[in-house]
């Protein structure tokens, strides 16, 4: 699909997807290469956080390529809440990630989204997540 950098906000070091796969209404996947001395790496493994936002990126690639499509300006969103969080794996440099995200529910300027990230298609971390979305930008 289209250049990964003019669907998100993020820029390096934090940007932490590659390729929009696929994206409709309520859903998105996106992978992810995971690359030596990244900024979230530890023990060569990607840490946490960085699983994080890897599900926050995969909806913000799904927005601004709704956006896109629209000819709308892509709106900035902000992590609100992360809940049901778990983390099974980190992981380690030459893994690619693949993450889904779905929606569950949007009122008004409110995001809820359930997102899994795999990688080599084993399940790595999952939650439920809040995304508010700044309108005003």
């Amino acid at each position: 699909m289209k250049d990964i950098l003019s669907l998100i906000p993020q820029r390096f070091p934090f940007v932490m997807v590659d390729t929009l796969i696929a994206a409709d209404d309520m859903s998105a996947t996106t992978s992810y290469g995971v690359q030596p001395g990244h900024i979230f790496m530890e023990n060569d493994r990607l840490t946490e956080p960085a699983l994080i936002e890897n599900i926050a990126q995969t909806a913000a690639a799904r927005m601004g390529y709704l956006c896109s499509l629209a000819n709308e300006p892509v709106p900035v969103g902000f992590i609100g809440a992360v809940q049901h969080l778990e983390i099974f794996e980190l992981p380690a440099t030459g893994g690619v990630l693949e993450t889904t995200i779905t929606i569950k529910n949007q009122v008004f300027d409110v995001t809820i989204i359930s997102g899994t990230v795999s990688c080599n298609g084993k399940l790595m971390a999952k939650c439920d997540m809040k995304i508010f979305i700044n309108s005003g930008n």
